[in-house]
């Protein structure tokens, strides 16, 4: 048995860090039913991964028997997540004053970016702009260039997703002690603020500089931390910070004592890393990989994502599985006595409407009627 087996989770179809969240949930057990509008677009190709274990309910909630479809779904869940902005819920006519009175032990998952209060609360915005606001963007990048993207993982995916994730979690044990349910608030820009834990006790002592980018332990301001070119094009990566580890990097490269003695003296770290960045010109990426991999300079080289699942140690861990003839991450964490498991391929737009609705103990004439006036639609199985 998963850990999350027997709860239920109805998650509002939305993009990112809510289907993301809603995905680790299923992977943990959980039944979860995404609830699309008709019309929606094939979630076999919208969600080919974020959509693998749900069950996927088309209902239209703009009509009086489709919301009070939602509603009986609810009364029988443990979590809803709400992807939507502040109030949107309440105009459809199942906010959390209106769901909490129905089933007082529901966990009330409000995924937003900017929070549900402030004055940014009804702005929109993507990760780019979460993370602009808790210094994580200006912190990304090479001395003296503008801010780099650090793709969307700050914002949507660790500072939404897992934080989703988090909350919910934490929720339903307080419910399990309680009895009584909750709105959690997830905002990516509070997510992506947790983040910069480190980054922000270092600016404050001061031993980090904010001023720029690229010039401190972490951005890449350090030689022994950094990505380097290799002979063929390719690229590695070290972070040997440990002085014992810095130690077996400077022996296995044979690094003259004069230049790299001094590892910690920020004045000579440019001069450091050009010197390495040569270096390491002077062999393809599978020669370095032959001289280092495995050891404890902490080194690895940098792969395409189309070459991550092919190589050797994720290979050996199955961090990737094939899921329906496509390639996953793995569910995780991993659990001794409770394992994740992926329990199935995404759902087409549909898929479950009628068999979710006659498990949660809807009649047959009523399908057969919610059918009929549209409020609820069937689709491919």
């Amino acid at each position: 048995m998963s850990a999350l087996a027997g709860y239920k989770v109805i998650e509002l179809a939305g993009l990112g860090p809510a289907p993301m969240g809603c995905m680790m949930l299923a992977d943990m057990g959980a039944e979860v039913i995404r609830i699309e509008r008709p019309g929606a677009g094939d979630q076999t190709v919208l969600e080919p991964i974020s959509g693998r274990g749900k069950k996927s309910v088309v209902l239209n909630l703009k009509s009086a028997a489709g919301l009070e479809t939602l509603l009986r779904l609810i009364d029988g869940a443990d979590v809803i997540v709400d992807p939507y902005r502040p109030g949107v819920c309440e105009k459809l006519g199942f906010g959390p004053e209106v769901c909490m009175a129905r089933n007082p032990k529901l966990i009330f998952a409000r995924m937003t970016g900017w929070g549900q209060t402030g004055p940014l609360a009804h702005s929109a915005g993507h990760d780019i702009n979460y993370i602009a606001l808790t210094g994580a963007l200006h912190a990304v990048g090479r001395p003296g260039e503008k801010p780099a993207i650090p793709l969307n993982l700050f914002g949507d995916m660790g500072g939404g997703g897992m934080l989703l994730v988090n909350g919910v979690l934490a929720a339903l044990l307080a419910a399990g002690r309680t009895g009584q349910g909750q709105v959690v608030d997830v905002a990516m820009v509070d997510g992506a603020a947790q983040l910069m834990w480190m980054m922000q006790a270092w600016q404050q002592q001061g031993i980090w500089n904010d001023q720029d980018r690229g010039v401190n332990i972490l951005d890449g301001g350090a030689h022994f931390y950094d990505t380097y070119t290799c002979a063929d094009g390719q690229y590695i990566c070290i972070g040997s910070i440990e002085p014992q580890f810095y130690a077996l990097l400077c022996q296995l490269m044979d690094l003259p004592a004069d230049d790299f003695a001094d590892q910690h003296n920020q004045a000579k770290w440019p001069d450091m890393k050009a010197k390495l960045a040569g270096i390491f010109t002077t062999k393809s990426r599978d020669e370095w990989c032959a001289l280092m991999a495995g050891s404890d300079v902490c080194f690895a080289p940098v792969l395409r994502m189309s070459e991550a699942p092919e190589y050797p140690a994720n290979k050996a861990r199955d961090v990737y599985i094939d899921v329906g003839g496509m390639l996953h991450a793995a569910p995780a964490p991993r659990f001794s006595a409770t394992p994740s498991r992926v329990q199935h391929p995404t759902h087409a737009l549909g898929h479950d409407t009628v068999s979710t609705l006659a498990g949660c103990g809807f009649e047959d004439a009523e399908i057969s009627a919610l059918l009929e006036s549209g409020a609820i639609v069937q689709g491919a199985e």
